[in-house]
């Protein structure tokens, strides 16, 4: 039963595609994940950032303790390589749209000529 339910529902999810039909609330669905997206690196990036400053205020209040020096330098060093590889990869994906001309584009259809009677 189980697997007749599974079969189903991907059967019922694909048939659109398969009848080249239209997907109702498929644009809107891509541009609030996209948006979700740009959210969650934005707030990984925040984190990123204060780790690294969590790191740099503990190292400098150490204050002779060498342990709490070295853990604050390790910890920059983490922030530090966190915003590196996020920064990183934000360029190749840029770098990568770029070169292939892959922007996004509107999913809408193409304009419909219009008669003008004089």
């Amino acid at each position: 039963m189980k697997k007749l339910t599974k079969t189903g529902l991907i059967v019922l999810a694909t048939l659109p595609l398969i009848a080249s039909a239209q997907l109702v609330g498929t644009e809107s669905l891509i541009r609030r994940s996209g948006v979700l997206v740009q959210r969650l690196i934005t707030v990984v990036a925040g984190i990123a950032l204060l780790v690294f400053f969590w790191g740099l205020v503990k190292y400098i209040f150490a204050q002779g303790n060498e342990t709490s020096k070295a853990d604050g330098k390790k910890i920059m060093g983490w922030g530090i390589v966190a915003l590196f590889v996020m920064v990183s990869i934000w360029g190749i994906i840029f770098f990568i749209q770029d070169e292939f001309d892959l922007h996004s584009v509107g999913t809408g259809s193409p304009n419909i000529p219009n008669i003008i009677i004089p």
